[in-house]
């Protein structure tokens, strides 16, 4: 069995650690940096591309290395990535799943800080009208730090980011104080933002519903010991993704799995 593992998240690393430890498969794994091509290498996949893939590119990989099964496990937000993929599994007739992690259940959370908004735009709206004052910590990626800064100052924004090359020339390009960057290295602790809070002051967090394996209850709770407000950006409705392609845990993966195996 020859997989072909769309990653660049913490839910393809268990996937790949879990594959390779239960089936006999080769597993290529795509991913847009080269950081998370190594902790894909790290768990175990056999080869790894650490590029953006243009649609066209893919399907030709697909075709050369004659994979008989296409696993989406990008992030939630990676709408696009995600609408592409099922396009490519039903052009080319190819078994396809999708790993969707949960969402993040808050049944026992207090949310009163949270504020939810459809989009990153959205939110740099809100933040400029509610919370003109302080300063504002952007826990959701350099790629969409583009759109809270057409509304939120530079001079207030503080980005945590990996420091790859790409998200560094992003900040660059959006002349984002260098001062301001946050190294990042995997989920923070609720200590660890509560810290990052002191620290620069803030008055408000941004962040996306990117499910427990994100941190969202980690920043909620932080946001809460210092009584400030979190923007959390809600998911993507992805249009075309059939639900019985989905799966959510190591479980469910494993049951599919076994009919392909």
């Amino acid at each position: 069995m020859k997989i072909l593992l769309l990653g660049g998240t913490k839910d393809s690393i268990n996937i790949i650690e879990f594959i390779k430890k239960n089936y006999d498969a080769y597993i290529l794994t795509t991913t847009t940096t080269e950081y998370g091509a190594k902790l894909a290498n790290e768990g175990g996949s056999d080869a790894t591309i650490a590029r953006p893939i243009p649609k066209d590119e893919l399907i030709e990989i697909i075709k050369n290395e004659n994979i008989d099964l296409l696993i989406d496990a990008t992030h939630p937000f990676a709408k696009h990535i995600t609408q592409t993929s099922t396009s490519i599994a039903k052009e080319l007739k190819l078994h396809y799943m999708r790993f969707e992690r949960p969402t993040t259940n808050l049944e026992n959370i207090d949310t009163s800080n949270v504020h939810y908004v459809n989009s990153f735009e959205d939110a740099g709206k809100l933040i400029a009208k509610e919370y003109s004052k302080g300063n504002v910590l952007h826990f959701a990626g350099a790629n969409t730090m583009e759109d809270i800064l057409k509304n939120v100052s530079t001079d207030r924004f503080y980005p945590r980011i990996l420091k790859v090359e790409k998200s560094i020339e992003k900040c660059k390009q959006l002349n984002v104080n260098p001062n301001h960057i946050i190294p990042m290295n995997g989920a923070a602790s609720t200590q660890e933002n509560i810290d990052l809070i002191e620290k620069y002051d803030a008055k408000v967090m941004i962040t996306k519903e990117s499910g427990e394996i994100g941190g969202v209850i980690n920043k909620i709770e932080a946001a809460n010991a210092k009584d400030i407000a979190i923007v959390m950006i809600q998911r993507p409705q992805i249009e075309r993704l059939n639900k019985n392609d989905i799966v959510s845990n190591l479980d469910e993966l494993d049951a599919k799995l076994k009919n392909f195996f």
